[in-house]
């Protein structure tokens, strides 16, 4: 059975369920300093890569990073939570980490194609779209 081809429908429910929550608090992990900067009494030192400004910059970074994060750790609206997180991730891949390397821009490609995923996908049965949907879907009949 380990090489069947054949969808389970509940294992990929699962899947993308572990999933989520795994992407979501990983990139909480770079998202919450961000937040305490944004917040904090320190002046704000952080990349300006489209001439928004450092506070405006670092704003949108923490909206992506860590609300929108908070969102697909939940499955609420994942679908359009994940693409600020791409658009996120291009800016760092293209424009933040170019003269760094490959060695800089593969963290942040990686977190793409992962959002890309969700994107494609959605969040699954085990999320509150799920729920909210369904509830949606119930009341129309």
């Amino acid at each position: 059975m380990t090489y069947q081809t054949n969808l389970n429908l509940k294992a990929t429910d699962f899947a993308l369920l572990f999933f989520r929550i795994a992407l979501a608090l990983m990139m909480l992990v770079h998202g919450i300093p961000k937040l305490l900067t944004l917040f904090g009494d320190a002046e704000i030192q952080f990349a300006d890569p489209m001439g928004l400004g450092m506070t405006a910059s670092l704003a949108l970074a923490v909206f992506a990073e860590v609300i929108c994060s908070i969102l697909l750790l939940l499955g609420l609206g994942t679908r359009l939570a994940a693409i600020p997180l791409i658009i996120t991730m291009l800016v760092a891949i293209l424009i933040v980490h170019v003269p760094d390397g490959w060695g800089r821009q593969e963290l942040p490609t990686l977190y793409a194609v992962c959002y890309v995923v969700l994107l494609l996908t959605g969040p699954g049965k085990y999320s509150l779209d799920h729920i909210f949907l369904k509830n949606k879907k119930s009341k129309i009949a």
